[in-house]
């Protein structure tokens, strides 16, 4: 059953739909940043301004994404590797994929890599995992406009507001995403723990020394060295 999986899986239309969704995925990605490039001197960033954030992106970028490729090399044993890399190019979440793909097996009365994974199984992962990633597609499609506008009135009406607003929401998203791993076990705590305060070390050095480049690095060493303690702890 499982060559047979593999087979279906690997076919050349699942492999063409996978490169059309990757190649729109890189092609926003290019225009976002060409549109960001254009708007900047609007905003009063300079040209080094907007390399240097552009740098920052993709610094800030290794450190989860080591972590997704572990999650990828065994998605990919399981549902092969277009469906995987079309997935993760869309969502980016590696746990809410592999979540979602366990999710289709178990409705369809079995488990990922099993002898009764069959192909039927495989199609209900597809549509679980397809279908599950659409509400905030949709969401945003719909609202984002909207959203737009509501942040045009607000900063018309109070500039400092909106950017309590965003730095709140961004606290909040990533400090929910982040205690809902630290209170896993004590190793995980003492990583999120220790992650934030090099995060907060590295940007005091920064700012001490003037040395810019320091914060670009910020989270990718924090989570290195979040890593590396939660390890140690781990093994005592």
């Amino acid at each position: 059953m499982i060559a047979e999986v593999m087979k279906a899986s690997h076919a050349a239309p699942v492999w063409i739909i996978a490169f059309i969704v990757i190649f729109i995925v890189i092609f926003q990605a290019l225009m976002f940043i060409r549109m960001a490039k254009k708007t900047a001197p609007e905003i009063g960033m300079t040209p080094k301004e907007v390399r240097t954030a552009i740098k920052t992106g993709i610094i800030g970028s290794i450190g989860p994404s080591v972590g997704i490729g572990v999650v990828i090399i065994s998605l990919t044993a399981l549902i092969g590797s277009p469906l995987t890399m079309m997935r993760i190019g869309i969502i980016g979440s590696a746990a809410t994929e592999a979540a979602a793909a366990e999710i289709g097996a178990n409705a369809f009365g079995t488990r990922l890599g099993t002898e009764s994974f069959t192909v039927e199984a495989f199609s209900t992962v597809v549509w679980t995992m397809c279908i599950g990633g659409m509400g905030w597609l949709i969401f945003a499609f719909l609202f984002t406009k909207s959203l737009g506008n509501i942040q045009n009135k607000l900063k018309a009406k109070n500039p400092k507001l909106m950017g309590v607003v965003s730095a709140a929401a961004m606290m909040g998203a990533f400090g929910y995403l982040a205690v809902d791993r630290m209170i896993i076990d004590i190793s995980s705590a003492i990583a999120g723990i220790m992650a934030i305060l090099t995060t907060f070390a590295i940007l005091y050095i920064a700012k001490k020394t003037n040395k810019s480049w320091l914060k670009e690095w910020a989270l990718a060493i924090s989570m290195v060295v979040g890593m590396y303690c939660g390890y140690l702890v781990s093994l005592i």
